[in-house]
């Protein structure tokens, strides 16, 4: 179910929102100050690419509590509200619930990336 889950994921949209993360990221390379942020655009882009079958463990310390309450004001809220709002939609039909809970799972991560890691 994993590999068939993904790969309607891919063919559906995770192809794109995998791009837009990277994209992302790249944009925040590009500056010294954005490196940690680009980091967790990268990270977002992987999982995107590939959701089903993998976890998130959330961890970290004082400095991950920081960052991650800058990355909330700038781009977390927007997206976790866009991942959820999708993951609504998904879970109104039967069909679409393996999906919209994958939407559910990135949209907690897109809101605390810091001190995470995709396992």
């Amino acid at each position: 179910m994993r590999t068939i889950g993904n790969i309607i994921w891919l063919i559906f949209g995770g192809i794109v929102m995998a791009a837009v993360w990277a994209f992302i990221g790249a944009i925040c390379y590009v500056t010294v100050v954005g490196i940690p942020l680009g980091r967790q655009a990268f990270k977002m882009a992987s999982l995107t690419l590939t959701p089903f079958g993998r976890n998130i463990v959330y961890g970290g310390g004082a400095p991950s509590v920081v960052a991650n309450v800058f990355w909330v004001i700038i781009a977390g809220i927007p997206m976790a509200t866009l991942y959820v709002t999708l993951g609504i939609l998904l879970c109104a039909t039967l069909v679409g619930i393996p999906w919209g809970v994958q939407c559910f799972k990135l949209a907690k991560l897109s809101l605390l990336p810091f001190g995470s890691m995709v396992v």
